[in-house]
């Protein structure tokens, strides 16, 4: 029966940072609680196997638990885990890539590295999309479709944070996206809808999106950032990760995974602008780069050259429906959040590669594709997570695998 108040012994944390405890035989899902802590809930929905909850009060809290720093945590549903200390949320991360590996991936024990953490707990996004809400920047409600108004975000880093400050009303655009480039401080803001008058005062170039088009208003609709000594251009709308720092540390654990030589040819299936093509690929003989963004495309041709990568060839269109006809020795993959599948999965180990490098947002779908990838032959070295996105409960993973 819902709405039902009962205590609550929470005893795990589950992916997609609801905490778990038992009742009644049933698994029970709560929001904001933290493993080891006694908890008073309300029922709001229930299944035959489990229940999910509101939290009304901890009645026991964990040592681990802080208050939240944001004045808009409790109705903001951008970060889930600001009321645990940033120790905690690693712990809690490491045992969720874990924990799917072995349930959904069939590793009976995977062996997972240590979590690299993030040197900025809070400050570290280069990339922010709101809406608009009443005039104001706003991020949806948790597990909601309200919008909420926010006054500040303090994921942002400090030049974005700063143009923050600068937005003024914002009545008639629909969407913002704020980037910029750590390293340049060069910033753009991407805007649907009406353009405000008063964009030429922020020290910013402001790109209009309709659609899947774009069109610069003012300044270059680009920003340059580096990353392990290479500059990249990134153009609007196109991917990259949010967290700089976080990046060089998957360049750095993707490099070491595929160690790769002059002999090596290394496929990046899903290349965006060139991420690891443009720095692990300056030390193989040949790179095979895949992207199916047009405008991530331009920035990958552009940042290929400009990196000097050796004997390269861009391919344009989605990875598991274009996949060259002919062999690599290494390859690399950042699939969306669904994971390669079984197509991404046939389609990357069609070139024969001694070793894969996994980049994934995802441990349930990374946990998936491992179990799919043993099935043709290549297993699982060694996982490890990266704290890209602290606050939340998204963790970034980059797995090794060989052929057997």
């Amino acid at each position: 029966m819902t709405g039902r108040m009962v205590d609550l012994d929470v005893h795990d944390m589950a992916h997609g940072g609801e905490a778990v405890g038992r009742h009644d035989g049933k698994a029970v899902f709560v929001a904001g609680a933290i493993p080891g802590e006694r908890a008073r809930v309300s029922l709001v929905s229930e299944s035959g196997t489990w229940a999910r909850a509101h939290l009304e009060e901890v009645l026991t809290p964990a040592p681990a638990r802080v208050p939240p720093p944001c004045p808009h945590f409790a109705d903001c549903g951008g970060c889930q885990w600001q009321y645990m200390t940033y120790a905690e949320q690693l712990k809690w991360k490491s045992s969720i890539v874990a924990g799917q590996l072995r349930h959904l991936g069939g590793v009976s024990d995977p062996e997972v590295a240590p979590i690299v953490a993030s040197s900025a707990p809070y400050g570290y996004r280069n990339r922010m999309t709101f809406h608009v809400e009443s005039g104001l920047p706003a991020l949806y409600r948790h597990r909601s479709k309200q919008l909420v108004p926010i006054s500040a975000c303090l994921l942002l880093v400090a030049g974005l944070a700063e143009l923050y400050d600068r937005l003024g009303d914002l009545s008639g655009v629909h969407e913002l996206t704020l980037r910029i480039g750590t390293t340049s401080g060069e910033r753009v803001v991407l805007i649907r809808g009406r353009i405000p008058e008063q964009a030429a005062e922020w020290a910013a170039s402001v790109v209009r999106l309709a659609g899947r088009r774009f069109e610069p208003v003012i300044g270059p609709p680009y920003i340059h950032e580096e990353v392990a000594g290479i500059r990249f251009r990134i153009t609007g709308p196109a991917f990259f990760q949010v967290n700089t720092v976080g990046a060089e540390s998957l360049v750095e654990l993707v490099r070491d995974a595929l160690q790769p030589s002059g002999s090596d040819t290394l496929l990046d299936a899903y290349a965006g602008v060139g991420l690891f093509a443009a720095t692990v690929g300056t030390l193989a003989g040949r790179v095979i780069a895949v992207e199916s963004s047009g405008v991530a495309l331009a920035d990958l041709r552009h940042n290929l050259s400009e990196a000097g990568v050796p004997n390269h060839e861009v391919v344009r269109g989605r990875f598991e429906e274009v996949a060259p006809g002919t062999s690599w020795s290494l390859a690399v993959c950042d699939p969306p959040r669904t994971g390669l599948k079984t197509q991404g999965v046939s389609a990357i180990v069609a070139g024969g590669p001694r070793r894969i490098a996994y980049v994934s947002c995802d441990p349930a779908s990374l946990a998936r594709d491992t179990r799919l990838l043993d099935g043709v032959g290549y297993r699982l070295v060694k996982a490890t997570p990266v704290d890209l996105f602290p606050q939340t409960f998204h963790v970034e993973t980059v797995a090794e695998f060989e052929l057997k």
